[in-house]
C-alpha cells in the first residue's frame, strides 16, 4: 500500500505519534510519503521580525496567506527548519527519510500567480506582488525512485513556480500539495489535523461524519465544512479526482493517529463520492 500523510502545522498538533506510525507502516512494507505544513511557524517567525502576517479573502470566500517577497523569504526559512526536524525525527524512529521541497527536481511545478483577486471591505480588488502558485505537475518519477530504494520522502512547500522564463520558489497550500502527490501516486491520503474529522455541526464533536461514499454524502460534507476544513475538503476532491482511492481526515493527536485513521477512525471519503460534475 502507498500512503501519503499530511501532518498539520497548527500549534495544537504534536507530530510524535504520526512519526511513530510512519515507522510502523514502513516496517510493514508500505510506501509512505510525508507532507507537512507550517503556517503557524511562518506567522511566529514573522511576528518575531516585527512583521504582521497578512491573510486575504478570495471572492469565493477562501481565506489564504498573501505572500509578498519578504514573507516568501521567511516561508522558505521556516519550512526548511520544520522539514529538517521531521526528517531527524523519522531517522530517530529508524526510518530512512529524505527531506525535499517542491522546488527540488521540480517535484511540485506550476505557474506563479503574481496577482490575486481579493475582497476588501466588501469590494473586489486585484492585489499584485504575490508569490504563490498552482500545482500543475508532480514529479512522480522522483518520488517513485526514492520509494523504490526504500527511502521515505518528507515533502514541503514551496513549489517551483514558472515566472516568465524563470523558475522561482513560490508558496502553495500544503494540503493541496499532499493531494496532488496522492493523486499522482494513486495513494490513500491521510490528512491529519487538530480535530477528529469533519463534523456535521462544526461545534459538536459528536456529529462526526464517518463515511462519505455517494454524491449526496459529498454534498452534505461540503455543506458541513467551514473555515480551515473547507480547504481540506478542496484538497480531498483534488486527490480523489487525480486517482487517490480514499481520503481520511483524522486527529493528529489521537493514539496511533495514522494507524487508527487507516483502521476506521476519522472521516473516510471514497473516490465514488466525487462525480465528474463536481
Amino acid at each position: 500500500m502507498t500512503v501519503v500523510i499530511k501532518v498539520g502545522g497548527a500549534r495544537a498538533v504534536d507530530p510524535a505519534g504520526a512519526l511513530a506510525d510512519v515507522a510502523s507502516l514502513v516496517e510493514q512494507g508500505n510506501e509512505v510519503v510525508v507532507v507537512h505544513g507550517g503556517s503557524t511557524k511562518v506567522d511566529e517567525t514573522l511576528e518575531r521580525l516585527g512583521i504582521e502576517p497578512e491573510y486575504v479573502e478570495t471572492p469565493s470566500g477562501v481565506v489564504g496567506r498573501f505572500t509578498d517577497e519578504t514573507t516568501m523569504e521567511v516561508f522558505e526559512m521556516a519550512f526548511g527548519h520544520l522539514n529538517t526536524q521531521l526528517v531527524a525525527g523519522l531517522q530517530s524512529e529508524g526510518v530512512d527519510a529524505v527531506g525535499l521541497n517542491g522546488v527540488d527536481g521540480k517535484l511540485l511545478y506550476g505557474p506563479r500567480k503574481s496577482a490575486v483577486r481579493v475582497v476588501e471591505d466588501g469590494k473586489k480588488k486585484i492585489r499584485r506582488g504575490d508569490h504563490s502558485g498552482t500545482i500543475k505537475q508532480v514529479n512522480g518519477d522522483l518520488l517513485e525512485s526514492l520509494l523504490g530504494d526504500s527511502y521515505t520522502p518528507v515533502v514541503a512547500p514551496p513549489m517551483a513556480g514558472k515566472d516568465d522564463d524563470e523558475i522561482i520558489p513560490v508558496n502553495t497550500d500544503a494540503d493541496r500539495s499532499a493531494a496532488a502527490i496522492a493523486g499522482e501516486l494513486d495513494a490513500t491520503l491521510v490528512l491529519l489535523t487538530d480535530v477528529s474529522g469533519v463534523y456535521e455541526d462544526p461545534d459538536d464533536p459528536d456529529t462526526l461524519i464517518e463515511s462519505v461514499e455517494t454524491s449526496d454524502d459529498w454534498q452534505a460534507l461540503e455543506a458541513a465544512a467551514e473555515g480551515f476544513m473547507g480547504r481540506k475538503i478542496m484538497a480531498a476532491e483534488e486527490a480523489l479526482s487525480g486517482g487517490s482511492p480514499e481520503v481520511v481526515v483524522a486527529d493528529a493527536n489521537a493514539d496511533e493517529p495514522i494507524l487508527s485513521a487507516l483502521d476506521g477512525d476519522g472521516t473516510h471519503i471514497k473516490a465514488g463520492a466525487v462525480t465528474e460534475e463536481q
